[in-house]
């Protein structure tokens, strides 16, 4: 498989949008797993998740009325 971004051999994909990543290119990202409904809510997280850097992962949740 080869980096997205510049053709080298990758060496993992983006967590976030799957894109393949050289070594030069990968980031570290936090990733939320899981959520508690507390107060304040509570989450999960994986820090140092492999990210592109290319892709833009929504900070706030996203209404998807369409898949009801």
């Amino acid at each position: 498989m080869l980096c997205a971004q510049c053709d080298e051999t990758a060496r993992g994909c983006c967590r976030f949008c799957g894109r393949a990543v050289c070594s030069s290119h990968q980031q570290p990202l936090p990733y939320i797993i899981g959520l508690f409904a507390a107060d304040p809510t509570k989450a999960i997280v994986v820090g140092g998740a492999l990210w592109c850097g290319a892709c833009r992962p929504q900070p706030e949740p996203i209404a998807m009325p369409e898949l009801r």
